[in-house]
């Protein structure tokens, strides 16, 4: 599988969380959009549903009903190729921070929109 990075004393703040909806903006898969299913802090890294998809050799273990072959996955991905894509104007965008009700929020640089809900 993956070997994990080493756990350094640096937290890494990233400008997407699970479940947002993103656009790939570099790489073999530019222009897809999907949400992001895991996020690696450390590795600065996101996984996207339907994205950087490869495939995989497995080998068939009866004991564990492991049934063997080729096996397709999504693969993690660095997260300056993703940018948040809002869902007002369709587009790919920066996220702005602004404070409403004592809350700190995630708002649309282009049209406005309230990222977080």
């Amino acid at each position: 599988m993956m070997k994990r990075a080493k756990k350094s004393k640096i937290n890494n703040k990233l400008h997407v969380k699970k479940g947002d909806r993103v656009i790939v903006i570099s790489g073999k898969d530019k222009g897809k959009v999907g949400s992001v299913s895991k996020v690696f802090t450390a590795e600065a890294k996101v996984v996207v549903e339907g994205v950087n998809m490869i495939t995989k050799a497995v080998k068939a273990n009866p004991m564990a009903g492991i049934q063997g072959g080729l096996t397709k996955f999504e693969a993690p991905m660095n997260c300056s190729k993703v940018m948040l894509y809002c869902p007002s104007c369709e587009k790919a965008t920066r996220v702005k921070y602004d404070v409403v009700n004592d809350k700190k929020v995630r708002v649309c640089k282009k049209c406005g929109e309230q990222l977080d809900v």
